[in-house]
C-alpha cells in the first residue's frame, strides 16, 4: 500500500480520468466487457482450451507489424494455438548473423522447439507414452500500407546515429536501396509504398540465412510466405517463396510463386 498522499494522488488521477471520459464508461469496463465476452467463448469450448493448456502446436508462426491497426488475428481470424506471433516495427527479420534479437529467439522456439508433442492415453488400463513429431509448417511475414517504421526507414540519414528507431529499422537497409534504384522517379509516398513490400521480401531472404530455416525449406517441411495487407483498400495479397527459383547469391532476389489478392 501506498502512503495516504499517494493513494489521493491516484484517487485524483482516476477522477481526471474519468472526467475525460465524460460520459463515457472508463475504458478499463470496456477491456473487462470484452474479457468478460472471452470467458463465455472459453466456457463454450472448455475442452479446446484445457488441450491448449497441455501443449501448442501451431500450424503458423506470423511475423508482423507492431502497428495497432494490422493486428494478424484480426485481419485472417487466427484463433488461440493457430498462429505462433511475434510482432515489431515493419515486420522486419534480421539475419542469422546480426546475433540475438526477440526476432530469432521466437523464430528458434517456433521452429525447432514446438517440434515434438507429447500425449498420455490408457489401453488396457497402462498409461503409454508416445511422442509425435509436429512443427510449424509456414512462417508468414505481414507488412501494411502506411506503415510509419518504413517511412523512417524511406527517410533517415545513413549516418543517423542514436535513436532505437534507427538501429532498428536499419535492417531493412537493403530493401530500401533496392527501392531506390526500382523507384527513384516516383513520389516519396510512392517509394514507401513500393519499399512496404520490398521489405517482406527482403525478410523471406534473411529467413534463408538462418541454417534450420533453409533446411526444412530446402527439404519440403516448411513455406515461406509474404503478406501485404493494404487497410485503405481493405485488401490482402498473399505470395509463396519459390526456393528452388530463388537465387540468393544475385542480389538477393526472390522468386515467388502462388500469388493471390484477396479483396
Amino acid at each position: 500500500m501506498g502512503s495516504p498522499g499517494f493513494t489521493q494522488q491516484l484517487n485524483k488521477s482516476k477522477l481526471e480520468t474519468l472526467s475525460k471520459a465524460e460520459d463515457r464508461c472508463d475504458i478499463f469496463d470496456i477491456l473487462k466487457n470484452r474479457f468478460l465476452s472471452f470467458k463465455s467463448k472459453y466456457i463454450e469450448n472448455v475442452e479446446q482450451f484445457e488441450n491448449l493448456a497441455k501443449a501448442q502446436a501451431p500450424k503458423f508462426m506470423v511475423i508482423a507489424c507492431a502497428d495497432s491497426r494490422v493486428c494478424p488475428s484480426n485481419i485472417l481470424g487466427f484463433q488461440p494455438g493457430e498462429a505462433f506471433v511475434i510482432r515489431n516495427v515493419a515486420n522486419l527479420v534480421p539475419t542469422f548473423e546480426s546475433g540475438p534479437s526477440e526476432v530469432n529467439a521466437a523464430l528458434e522456439f517456433a521452429v525447432n522447439t514446438l517440434q515434438v508433442c507429447i500425449i498420455l492415453f490408457p489401453t488396457l488400463g497402462i498409461p503409454n507414452l508416445i511422442h509425435f513429431l509436429v512443427w510449424v509448417e509456414n512462417i508468414l511475414v505481414i507488412g501494411h500500407s502506411c506503415c510509419g517504421g518504413i517511412r523512417a526507414l524511406m527517410s533517415m540519414e545513413d549516418d543517423a546515429n542514436g535513436s532505437f528507431i534507427h538501429n532498428w529499422v536499419i535492417v531493412g537497409k537493403n530493401a530500401r536501396k533496392k527501392t531506390e534504384a526500382a523507384a527513384s522517379t516516383l513520389s516519396f509516398d510512392d517509394k514507401c509504398r513500393h519499399c512496404e513490400k520490398e521489405s517482406i521480401n527482403h525478410s523471406l531472404v534473411n529467413l534463408l540465412t538462418y541454417p534450420w530455416i533453409e533446411e526444412k525449406v530446402a527439404n519440403g517441411k516448411l513455406y515461406v510466405h509474404g503478406g501485404y495487407y493494404d487497410f485503405i483498400k481493405c485488401s490482402f495479397e498473399k505470395w509463396t517463396l519459390d526456393y528452388q527459383g530463388t537465387k540468393l547469391e544475385e542480389d538477393g532476389r526472390i522468386a515467388a510463386k502462388n500469388k493471390v489478392l484477396w479483396c
